[in-house]
């Protein structure tokens, strides 16, 4: 028998959970204390205060996230290593270095916005049709229709030639 409130509520989830992940979120970040400075993280790896490092609650470990003070407009790339954080209205936790490059390292809690940093964002498209330079394959103009080298060469030859008749 097929349990279709499971299978709907599965579709459900998947589709929150890959839509939260692809949009801005905006809300309250705070930071870790420098207390928890050598604790390992969910992801395995220690914290440390000076390390650019987050915790939040969707993302999976190594995403880089971008996050934004609003208030003066500082931005921060951080890297997902732990989960959390679990207290109501809070969206991110940050890393003490993380929250003195974005200005909230004294108020404690502020105001931030997270979007996901993709690092291979192409600048500019180019145009299907690229116009190549013209190359001019021409030797001097005008009246001398030698290159310089084969001139310097030949004024060259007629130096030798007059310190030979010299002596």
């Amino acid at each position: 028998m097929i349990n279709y409130k499971k299978i709907v509520l599965t579709t459900l989830t998947l589709v929150i959970s890959f839509t939260a992940l692809a949009q801005t979120q905006s809300g309250k970040a705070s930071f870790y204390s420098k207390s928890f400075s050598g604790r390992k993280t969910a992801s395995g790896e220690r914290l440390h205060h000076d390390s650019l490092t987050c915790a939040h609650r969707t993302y999976p470990f190594g995403t880089l996230l971008i996050v934004t003070n609003p208030a003066n407009g500082n931005k921060v790339i951080v890297k997902v290593t732990d989960r959390g954080p679990y207290v109501k209205g809070r969206i991110i936790d940050l890393s003490v270095r993380a929250a003195k490059e974005l200005g909230i390292y004294a108020q404690g809690i502020a105001p931030v916005i997270v979007e996901k940093f993709d690092p291979f964002i192409i600048p500019f498209k180019p145009s299907d049709y690229i116009e190549k330079p013209e190359l001019d394959m021409g030797t001097n103009e005008g009246s001398n229709s030698k290159p310089i080298w084969v001139e310097l060469r030949e004024q060259y030859k007629k130096k030798q030639l007059e310190h030979k008749n010299k002596r």
